[in-house]
């Protein structure tokens, strides 16, 4: 039988990319270039947002509330994924581990309410645009943020109670960070209450996709209400930038619970690879997104504004 093991006193041991041992320096210059570009590509967002009046409008505090989640998750993956792959350090103790699990699923689900916020803000700028100034006031968009976060944590905070119970002699993780999904499988005691975390992460994942495409839908039927091509097409790609961030995040989140959940004997690299994505591809991709698609960020950035007055 299986030996049961105090929780408090015991260390996980982390996974990096198996079958990839020999390219170990590649992979870690590789995830630093990442790790580089989410930090200065959100930070320059966050300055520029911030030193420039023009762009303190709703759409783009909703953009500075999402680049600062993508900041603050990025630097939550940081430590253990360059412990791993730099200094080849797999252990972690569970107090780290735990916390680790509270910031990442909190920072995701907060960039999962951010961006329903700015499916809102799209809608009323396109089909209530003369009421938009009156519905979105600067103390509207304050405590909605405030309102998000609180929600984000009640909705972690069962979670970590779960990891409460006993675990198994294996405390070996199949990522470079410590998930949820990954630590509930090496629980001994009986985790069918772990139904009920599941179904609440599903119900956020589920529905804040739900309304971020209600929003589209009435969207939609505004613009194509709009006689002129040049408008609508104008109008679809303000929100272009917003639907290709939603894709980024849904798809790798809904994709590692998936996994945990349904495909439990599929290959290691698998889950690595997908494990890897889900806190990653939303804070690299997504100021790639907005500084080339959004035209007031742009030009207020010094470094793409006099790359586009001194073309090569």
């Amino acid at each position: 039988m299986s030996q049961i093991t105090n929780t408090t006193q015991d260390l996980f041991y982390l996974t990096d990319i198996p079958g990839f041992e020999a390219s170990h320096t590649w992979i870690s210059i590789l995830f630093c270039c990442f790790y580089i570009i989410s930090i200065m590509g959100n930070t320059t967002i966050l300055a520029v947002i911030h030193t420039e009046p023009s762009l303190h409008q709703p759409m783009y505090l909703f953009l500075s509330m999402l680049a600062l989640t993508d900041l603050r998750l990025t630097l939550t993956t940081l430590p253990t994924v360059t412990q791993l792959l730099w200094f080849n350090a797999w252990e972690i103790s569970f107090e780290a581990c735990s916390a680790q699990i509270f910031f990442i699923h909190t920072f995701s689900f907060m960039e999962s309410s951010v961006l329903l916020a700015m499916s809102f803000d799209c809608y009323v700028a396109i089909c209530r645009p003369l009421h938009y100034a009156s519905i979105l006031t600067n103390e509207v968009i304050g405590r909605t943020g405030l309102a998000l976060l609180c929600c984000c944590v009640l909705a972690v905070l069962p979670s970590l109670f779960l990891l409460k119970l006993p675990f198994c002699h294996s405390h070996l993780l199949s990522h470079s960070s410590c998930l949820h999904q990954d630590m509930i499988q090496l629980v001994c005691a009986d985790i069918r209450v772990n139904s009920w975390g599941f179904a609440l992460v599903m119900l956020i994942t589920v529905m804040d996709p739900l309304l971020i495409v209600l929003s589209y839908t009435m969207i939609l039927e505004s613009i194509l209400g709009i006689a002129s091509m040049v408008k609508r097409f104008r109008a679809f790609n303000n929100c272009l930038s917003h639907i290709l961030a939603v894709l980024i995040l849904y798809v790798p989140m809904v994709g590692v619970s998936m996994t945990h959940r349904f495909t439990k004997h599929t290959s290691l690299m698998v889950h690595v690879i997908i494990a890897n994505t889900y806190p990653l591809a939303p804070p690299v991709m997504n100021p790639i997104i907005y500084s080339v698609k959004t035209k007031q960020i742009r030009q207020a950035n010094p470094l793409l504004s006099q790359r586009n007055r001194h073309p090569r």
